[in-house]
């Protein structure tokens, strides 16, 4: 599929240092894999990272779960359960928005914003956190 090499210029989309921190982060083996899931190049998966970082940036925040009460609320294995769904219902959204803009098919687009979200809501939590200058 090579419809990412073939989508129009999506160089810069997203912000730039939130982009930079989602690409260090993933390093060369990490974006060697985003290319294989969207069977493109390098190039095309940073593109696809970009594309990533705009759509996360313009979903709306999930909706906030009612606070645990009962057992629940007795921890274990539920934070990782919780933080998942978190971004299981992100996911979607940022999904059908990469689609929308670079043509790919939306299950290759869900697998590779799959991949990518927890860093890109990493990057920009990290980013939102700064100091601004």
């Amino acid at each position: 599929m090579d419809d990412m090499n073939d989508v129009g210029d999506m160089g810069g989309m997203g912000d730039g240092s939130a982009q930079k921190d989602v690409l260090n982060e993933l390093g060369d083996d990490g974006l060697h894999e985003v290319a294989q899931v969207l069977d493109t190049d390098a190039e095309g998966a940073q593109r696809f990272v970009g594309e990533t970082v705009t759509a996360t940036e313009e979903a709306p925040a999930p909706e906030e779960e009612p606070p645990l009460t009962g057992v629940a609320t007795l921890g274990g294995g539920l934070a990782g359960g919780l933080v998942g769904g978190a971004l299981g219902k992100m996911s979607g959204p940022v999904a059908n928005a990469v689609a929308k803009r670079t043509g790919l098919p939306p299950a290759t687009v869900k697998r590779g914003v799959e991949l990518l979200l927890p860093l890109v809501l990493a990057a920009l939590a990290k980013r939102n956190a700064s100091p601004k200058k």
